[in-house]
């Protein structure tokens, strides 16, 4: 398993994402997870299954030093108090002493940057968690929160696939030590796998779309991939990525796919994005 080392963190570079999993469903799919290896699990406060994942933590055999858990608070809850309270919420959903990583979920509407750090800076401090990021944050956000905070962030968790250009991401990323953790790694699946770079590549290699797909994640450097899905036979192909690799023209190939720029999600608390 490629692991990603930022800022003083190991993170196992592929994990699973649980967006949308809920109730015995996912305490089924963590569980399955962790026997087949997955060592990264990601939830948040939003998703409403901290307490399946809580769960499914106590009942694996995999002892809790080697799973690596990432939580996210709203942004309406990053505000003194609401902060605090949130993150204790999480913990004791997740029946945890200390996440492993605690994310901004995205960045808040008000422009209050150093208090945003300051709260993440102490979650850090009492050991609610070992070590802090944010997520959907843009280069000019990202360059501020690191000024701001006096612990090291480690990830900017992004929506990243083919069909989105994050260059700037990744370049800003890497210039303050930091991962790219790629949420909807695979975009929507089908018609990213038609396109006949990727059939052409899982023919190739012998592989299906979604390990070209997420080989291609994780070969860029200091980057990885939170992949969900509620099937367990997926399970074992999004992990299975190691025993191949894609050239660096394969890489290049579907790198053009960029040019497309498709974004999925996009709310109106959006912030304004990169221009690519």
């Amino acid at each position: 398993m490629k692991v990603l080392k930022a800022n003083g963190a190991e993170i196992p570079a592929l994990g699973l994402g649980t967006y949308a999993l809920t109730g015995s469903q996912c305490v089924d799919i963590v569980l399955r997870a962790l026997e087949v290896g997955y060592r990264h699990i990601d939830t948040a406060a939003f998703y409403e299954n901290e307490e399946a994942i809580g769960a499914a933590l106590a009942a694996s055999d995999i002892p809790r030093e080697e799973i690596f858990v990432t939580t996210k608070v709203w942004p309406s809850e990053v505000q003194e108090g609401l902060f605090q309270r949130s993150v204790e919420a999480s913990l004791n959903r997740l029946a945890l002493d200390q996440v492993d990583l605690l994310l901004v979920h995205w960045p808040p509407q008000n422009d209050h940057i150093d208090e945003w750090a300051r709260l993440l800076c102490d979650a850090a401090k009492q050991g609610q968690t070992r070590h802090i990021g944010v997520s959907n944050f843009t280069t000019g956000l990202l360059d501020r929160m690191v000024t701001a905070c006096d612990v090291p962030l480690v990830v900017n968790q992004v929506e990243n696939h083919p069909y989105l250009d994050q260059a700037k991401i990744r370049a800003a990323c890497a210039r303050h030590g930091m991962a790219l953790m790629a949420y909807c790694p695979l975009q929507k699946g089908k018609e990213l796998f038609e396109e006949a770079v990727i059939a052409g590549l899982a023919e190739k290699h012998s592989r299906t779309p979604s390990q070209i797909v997420l080989r291609w994640h994780l070969q860029h450097d200091d980057a990885g991939a939170i992949p969900k899905t509620a099937t367990p036979e997926r399970l074992i192909e999004n992990i299975s990525l190691f025993d191949f690799e894609l050239s660096s023209e394969e890489m290049a190939q579907i790198n053009l796919l960029a040019d497309r720029n498709l974004r999925i999600c996009e709310y109106d608390f959006s912030p304004v994005w990169d221009v690519p």
